[in-house]
């Protein structure tokens, strides 16, 4: 395996500016395919957000990816770095707990590509769910903002999951529609 795989891309510069961000699972592997592995995730942007660090745009949570919109709140001492550090530390303990404890028919492949990631890593030498980087973008301009938010919500139609947006539950399409989402959001 290159080691450029584990190399960060793209760097957030201003760090309480809203970016768009791509937390990825190591090998696009499907992990999130299974509702209690989102359900983490859910948990983990509620957190962050109940703890007044994390601001919260849109999202949306596919098989082996997310897509957000956010910021640090600057009236913190996190920076958005941190914030998605700690969320990417959290949910990998979390969801690695589930994938060693409950049967399932990936398990001993999930766990060995985990390993492999995690070995080839130089930063790391256990499993690794995460890829290093995040490949943030910032939001410099309306017009990328919301190319970037109609891109994030229409994503679940374009992969042929849902016909309307607003109808992927684990996405801030239903905000932006006027209806409750599973997570609160800061309209753009």
């Amino acid at each position: 395996m290159e080691e450029n795989y584990f190399k960060e891309g793209y760097a957030i510069k201003d760090q309480f500016a809203t970016h768009f961000l791509t937390p990825t699972v190591c090998g696009w592997i499907d992990l999130f395919t299974r509702k209690i592995y989102k359900e983490i995730l859910i948990d983990a942007f509620k957190h962050a957000q109940q703890q007044n660090q994390l601001i919260l745009n849109a999202y949306v949570i596919m098989s082996n990816h997310v897509h957000l919109i956010a910021r640090a709140n600057d009236k913190q001492e996190k920076t958005l770095s941190d914030i998605i550090r700690d969320f990417k530390k959290f949910t990998h303990h979390q969801m690695m707990l589930l994938i060693e404890s409950e049967a399932e028919s990936r398990q001993s492949w999930t766990l060995h590509q985990f390993a492999y990631y995690g070995k080839y890593n130089p930063n790391n030498k256990a499993n690794q769910i995460w890829t290093n980087n995040n490949h943030p973008e910032e939001c410099f301009s309306k017009a990328f903002t919301e190319s970037k938010l109609n891109y994030i919500h229409e994503n679940p139609v374009r992969a042929g999951i849902v016909r309307n947006a607003e109808d992927y539950i684990y996405s801030s399409a239903s905000n932006y529609a006027g209806k409750r989402g599973i997570l609160d959001v800061e309209f753009i």
